[in-house]
């Protein structure tokens, strides 16, 4: 079932703008998700031996998180930094805004990652594409040919997005060494962990100095935990959820609550400061890759805040008698999550 939510979006249902025996690519972006502002996302499917071919983005930096398969990416920054390097399920790769770079599938399966933009409507460009802008003779000029070593090769301004390798993927033996573009943030040891409850792996400037403005927590929430209700001070929230089945409630400042329903491919957007909740329904875990937009997120949950606030204060607030207010659990740090000891509600 596809959600009417306004702050939902199917990744995996929606209708790929590229689809073709190399792969394929659906998008979420301000034109699908009116809500989104500084996030967007994509999903990329290369099918063994494809391309997605060299390109760089025109006003964002990318995040990218690999779902399965394996790839070798090459990257070439601005001051002339060549970088290469491969992935895996699990692991990581940033990319700067303007970077050249190219994703090459070296496996035997689908290689299928999730990218993330920091903004919301991305601006791409190829290399081919940016060839095909060029006249024989400039591009003649650029390599030291003369013009006639371009009149045969066939150029155009439009994007190809996938493209196929003939022959096996030439990877040099570098590849596998560590590199600032690539993080594994599934091999690291959870920051925040709770045994029966669930677990967040950070990929943020703190663990990863190459993110100047988007972070990533890779999320796991057991079926007896819960991510308690908070809010973000100043960072939005865009979520992929890869597996399981999940609430999450979410309140504007109308005083309007949307809740709704999440299963694989679903991705999700919070905007700042709005708080929010995330619990498992059904009888499996469940695993969010959850982007924002900032380097180091911040939260303020709702655990803390009865801490932060005084008996009198709280009792005032919901309008009882200081006695008839429950004893809270003094938590100087919110835990992010907790363990569920109530029945899951109704889902409607």
């Amino acid at each position: 079932m596809v959600s009417t939510s306004k702050h939902v979006f199917s990744l995996l249902k929606s209708k790929p703008y590229y689809d073709t025996e190399l792969g394929s690519m659906r998008r979420c972006t301000a034109e699908e998700l009116p809500i989104l502002k500084n996030l967007s996302m994509k999903r990329l499917v290369l099918a063994p031996g494809s391309i997605r071919e060299p390109h760089w983005h025109a006003n964002a930096n990318e995040l990218t998180y690999c779902i399965s398969g394996k790839a070798f990416v090459s990257v070439l920054d601005s001051g002339s930094e060549f970088s290469n390097f491969t992935v895996e399920a699990g692991q990581m790769f940033h990319i700067n805004t303007g970077a050249l770079h190219h994703i090459e599938n070296i496996g035997d399966e689908d290689a299928i990652f999730i990218v993330t933009f920091r903004h919301e409507q991305p601006k791409d460009f190829s290399l081919e594409n940016s060839f095909g802008a060029m006249t024989d003779a400039v591009l003649g000029n650029t390599y030291d040919h003369p013009s006639s070593a371009w009149s045969k090769i066939p150029r155009d301004t439009k994007m190809k997005y996938i493209v196929k390798r003939k022959g096996k993927a030439d990877v040099p033996s570098t590849a596998k060494l560590p590199d600032s573009h690539k993080f594994d943030v599934e091999a690291m040891i959870a920051p925040t962990a709770a045994p029966g409850v669930g677990s967040a792996k950070t990929a943020r400037s703190q663990y990863w100095p190459a993110l100047k403005n988007i972070a990533m927590y890779s999320l796991l929430v057991e079926e007896e935990g819960m991510r308690e209700p908070h809010w973000h001070p100043f960072t939005a929230e865009m979520g992929y959820v890869h597996k399981g089945h999940a609430r999450m409630s979410v309140m504007d400042p109308d005083g309007s609550v949307d809740t709704y329903t999440l299963e694989p491919g679903d991705c999700y957007f919070v905007p700042i400061a709005y708080p929010h909740q995330i619990e498992v329904i059904g009888k499996e875990e469940i695993h969010f890759c959850i982007f924002f937009d900032q380097p180091m997120p911040g939260d303020v949950g709702y655990r803390a805040s009865a801490t932060a606030l005084s008996r009198e204060v709280l009792a005032a607030t919901f309008g009882v008698e200081k006695e008839e207010l429950p004893e809270f659990p003094f938590t100087p740090k919110d835990p992010l999550l907790v363990k569920r000891l109530n029945p899951v509600d109704p889902v409607d």
